[in-house]
């Protein structure tokens, strides 16, 4: 849990950007945290948000793994080029945005990265934010995850299919083949209270096993301690939850 380590063994970690295939075999970067010692650990794949490959999930990708978890962070918009995540998101939206056969194609292979490692324990998880909480959905879904987190993802509820996104992660619900925690604010708008009861109707339709936490006086990004949408009470309880859930699925 938070804040609960041993202060007679405090782990090391180190975190760096390393480079695997992803999709359709072209190289790719990857943010590589993971604890300093030798061992047998968990793996979890954390996909980027809309902001793209930033800080943030770098330091979240640390925090996950001083806590025992070796964690993979694929850089999925390396298509559009390198520069602050801030110009890279913005080429990524005005080229029609990021395919979703591209992005499940970096998180299997960061899957297989963590899979194959000497200190993997063999499972792995799969944890998405706002637009990476869709693609956790759909990875869920498609993919060989042990278990998967969507915080906040906008756009499980697809009115609209497209070029880059040809399907509704809601639509290959009956697919999803792992256990899944899902962490919304009520106060959102993508996704909206409504669309959170009908991904939850769907998911107990098809008898998914699945845990939703739903904050008041919280909307989008409750994690993000750099904005003001960052809920200090809601964003602690949270993480906890999920630290409790990758504990019980992929320790």
């Amino acid at each position: 849990m938070w804040n609960d380590l041993n202060t007679a063994h405090i782990p090391g970690v180190i975190g760096e950007s390393v480079e695997i295939t992803g999709h359709e075999g072209k190289n790719i970067h990857a943010y590589f945290a993971r604890p300093t010692e030798p061992g047998s650990y968990p793996g979890i794949v954390l996909i980027p948000h809309m902001p793209g490959w930033d800080e943030w999930c770098f330091e979240t990708s640390r925090r996950f793994a001083q806590h025992g978890y070796q964690v993979l962070c694929p850089n999925i918009y390396e298509d559009f080029g390198h520069g602050k995540p801030a110009e890279v998101s913005m080429r990524m939206r005005e080229a029609g945005m990021v395919h979703d056969d591209s992005v499940m194609g970096d998180a299997k292979a960061s899957l297989d990265c963590l899979r194959s490692d000497e200190n993997s324990n063999g499972k792995v998880g799969v944890i998405g934010m706002c637009s990476g909480g869709r693609h956790a959905y759909l990875a869920a879904c498609t993919l060989d995850f042990d278990a998967a987190v969507d915080c906040w993802g906008g756009g499980v509820i697809q009115a609209e299919t497209n070029e880059a996104r040809p399907t509704a992660p809601i639509d290959l619900t009956e697919n999803m083949n792992c256990p899944f925690l899902g962490i919304f604010g009520n106060d959102d708008r993508m996704p909206t209270p409504e669309e959170v009861d009908k991904t939850e109707e769907t998911l107990k339709k098809f008898g998914k096993n699945y845990t939703f936490f739903r904050y008041d006086g919280a909307g989008h990004g409750i994690w993000y301690y750099d904005k003001p949408m960052y809920r200090q009470e809601q964003a602690m309880d949270s993480i906890e939850k999920v630290y409790e859930f990758f504990e019980k699925w992929l320790r």
